[in-house]
């Protein structure tokens, strides 16, 4: 299984929406929450070109936001 990583904030809808995905598949994930670690904020912006939460890599795969059928397909869940 490819590692993944999602950065988030507690507010973020989407996030929750993701991380409970994750969960229900069994996905075992790497969280940052970017509202109080400024630099894993700063390593977002950097990857990511943005300030939006979630962004999640799946591999050296990126996704911002929840794009469930994406998500699916990365992680080979049918």
């Amino acid at each position: 299984m490819k590692e993944v990583t999602i950065y988030t904030t507690p507010t973020c809808g989407y996030c929750k929406m993701a991380k409970e995905f994750f969960t229900e598949n069994n996905v075992n994930y790497t969280e940052y929450n970017v509202g109080t670690d400024l630099e894993k904020r700063k390593e977002m912006i950097e990857k990511s070109g943005q300030m939006g939460v979630p962004v999640i890599f799946v591999g050296d795969d990126m996704t911002v936001g929840f794009d469930k059928p994406r998500l699916s397909s990365l992680l080979g869940i049918a």
